[in-house]
């Protein structure tokens, strides 16, 4: 689970490294982010000379979380450590690669091209 003022990890290369979420979407008044919402979060590191900068709001999709979620198997899955990917309005990442493994209920929630990128899907 991911509420405001969660940091998480940023998986890809699109130039951040930490962000915090300061909102996350949905209908109604969400306090939780589980995988494959979207969030809007502000960049707090940031590689130099990259196109996304530190203090930089943008929008991203959960991709895995410490917490763990049930599947309708019977499993439970969780990773390691909190992380997003960055995306664009239309869903699409906004890096070129994703690092580490990702859930495959991004699937299930039109992320196919994060999918798609990842090493892994878990």
């Amino acid at each position: 689970m991911i509420q405001i003022q969660s940091y998480l990890d940023v998986a890809d290369n699109s130039g951040a490294r930490k962000s915090m979420c300061i909102r996350v979407l949905g209908t109604g008044n969400r306090r939780y982010a589980g995988v494959g919402d979207i969030i809007v979060a502000v960049v707090k590191e940031a590689v130099p000379n990259m196109s996304l900068k530190r203090s930089e709001v943008v929008r991203a999709v959960a991709a895995c979380t410490r917490k763990g979620m049930k599947r309708c198997n019977g499993m439970v899955l969780g990773f390691d450590d909190n992380a997003a990917v960055v995306v664009n309005q239309e869903g699409n990442p906004r890096g070129t690669r994703i690092f580490g493994p990702v859930a495959r209920e991004l699937r299930e929630y039109n992320f196919a091209r994060v999918v798609s990128l990842a090493p892994e899907v878990l």
